[in-house]
């Protein structure tokens, strides 16, 4: 019988700490060629809104798996979460059922982790300084993640929303302060973090100084662009999947198509980084749309420990 695991479940059984080991070696496994993952198959619902269905297969873990997201943008003014997720994981040998979690917390805290992947390989080791550019999970989850990988002295964070971002200082542990505007807190900083729901460019080059590691996890739609053209074309780009940042990201497919740079602009995945390849640049970019993997192996690993701490509750299908 499947195992059932409820987002609470699915938080008691994940640690940080360890899911960054586990984003690190799902990263590499899918750069290595060991893992089996098509491009996502993605439906259009309308404006902001869509569904997609993701699969995925790591061989040397042997853990198979599956998940379903809506992204609705619409969702916030509902009270509901814009990411909403499903994760079915299977049976390899068999193709049993072997559980079903609830993805929502997965996407959100395997985003964060892989962003401090990012942060561990392509920040300077001196990073002190962190900008947030949004006030949502995301931001919330960077916030917790990052901090084990650089000890920030200084974090700065704006919100087009200004009531959102007041209540993301106020619950917000450590040196954080609000910013009054998207320049104010990107200037001067070491590592920025590209958290909102834009479909415009939030981040002007011109803020951007030499050694600055951005991370960019949204505009994931080959129609939404959140970074200024011209950043993006200066720096070292690093990206999780070539071949889905060429379909579906929009800072990425509309500057090649504007004629800004060509497909070898992106210099390396993330997992060829951790695998030891090394880039230079006076500014690099981490192009985060999301594998498959990452949510397949993080769910993995919520099952083991699932199983070893007696969380959730088998059903009979």
């Amino acid at each position: 019988m499947p195992l059932w695991l409820s987002e609470s479940d699915v938080r008691a059984a994940l640690s940080i700490p360890e899911l960054i080991e586990a984003m690190e070696y799902a990263l590499a496994a899918f750069s290595s060629g060991g893992v089996v993952q098509p491009v996502r198959t993605a439906l259009e619902l309308r404006d902001m809104a869509f569904f997609a269905l993701m699969p995925a297969y790591d061989k040397e873990r042997s853990i198979l798996g599956a998940k379903l997201v809506s992204v609705i943008a619409d969702n916030a003014s509902r009270g509901l979460p814009t990411h909403l997720a499903v994760i079915s994981l299977f049976d390899p040998a068999t193709g049993e059922l072997l559980a079903v979690m609830d993805g929502r917390y997965i996407t959100e805290v395997r985003t964060a982790a892989v962003s401090a992947v990012s942060v561990r390989h392509l920040a300077r080791a001196d990073a002190s300084v962190l900008a947030i550019l949004g006030s949502g999970v995301q931001a919330r989850s960077h916030l917790e993640a990052l901090f084990l990988v650089r000890q920030f002295e200084d974090v700065r964070a704006w919100s087009p929303t200004p009531e959102h971002l007041r209540q993301f200082v106020a619950s917000a542990a450590g040196p954080i302060r609000a910013a009054r505007t998207a320049e104010e807190a990107v200037r001067g900083a070491d590592v920025v973090v590209l958290a909102t729901s834009s479909t415009t460019p939030v981040i002007e080059d011109e803020w951007v100084a030499p050694g600055t590691h951005v991370i960019s996890i949204g505009a994931c739609r080959p129609t939404h662009r959140e970074m200024d053209p011209a950043l993006l074309t200066r720096a070292r780009l690093v990206v999780d999947s070539r071949a889905a940042a060429l379909e579906g990201s929009g800072d990425v497919v509309q500057g090649i198509r504007e004629g800004r740079f060509g497909e070898d602009h992106i210099r390396a995945e993330l997992g060829e980084i951790v695998s030891g390849r090394r880039i230079t640049g006076e500014v690099t970019i981490f192009k985060s749309l999301g594998l498959v993997i990452e949510d397949v192996v993080a769910a993995g690993l919520a099952y083991r420990r699932a199983l070893e701490t007696g969380r959730g509750f088998q059903v009979t299908l």
